[in-house]
């Protein structure tokens, strides 16, 4: 399965474009931050990961100042150039 949730910040947004297919497409950023418990002991975890968001829940992206907190549904893929990870944003919470 690949699914992830994540809660964090938007930090940048792209302008809204369109698929070949006519569909709206968002890229932006987020980054999070938080403390997890790791074999028992408090780790800090901070990052920021590339996102896209295709479809009807670009307009809920569009709604979002910068710097507003929410919680980010969707699945992981390789990146366009083949280098690294970015998320698919399918829903917000």
């Amino acid at each position: 399965m690949n699914r992830l949730v994540l809660s964090g910040r938007l930090v940048e947004r792209g302008a809204l474009r369109y698929t070949p297919a006519g569909l709206p497409a968002l890229d932006f950023k987020l980054e999070h931050q938080s403390e997890l418990t790791e074999d028992q002991q408090m780790r800090k975890v901070s990052l920021q990961i590339k996102a896209i968001a295709i479809g009807a829940v670009t307009q809920a992206l569009a709604a979002l100042a910068l710097g507003d907190s929410n919680t980010f549904a969707g699945f992981l893929s390789g990146a366009r150039n083949g280098r690294g990870l970015l998320f698919h944003v399918t829903s917000l919470g």
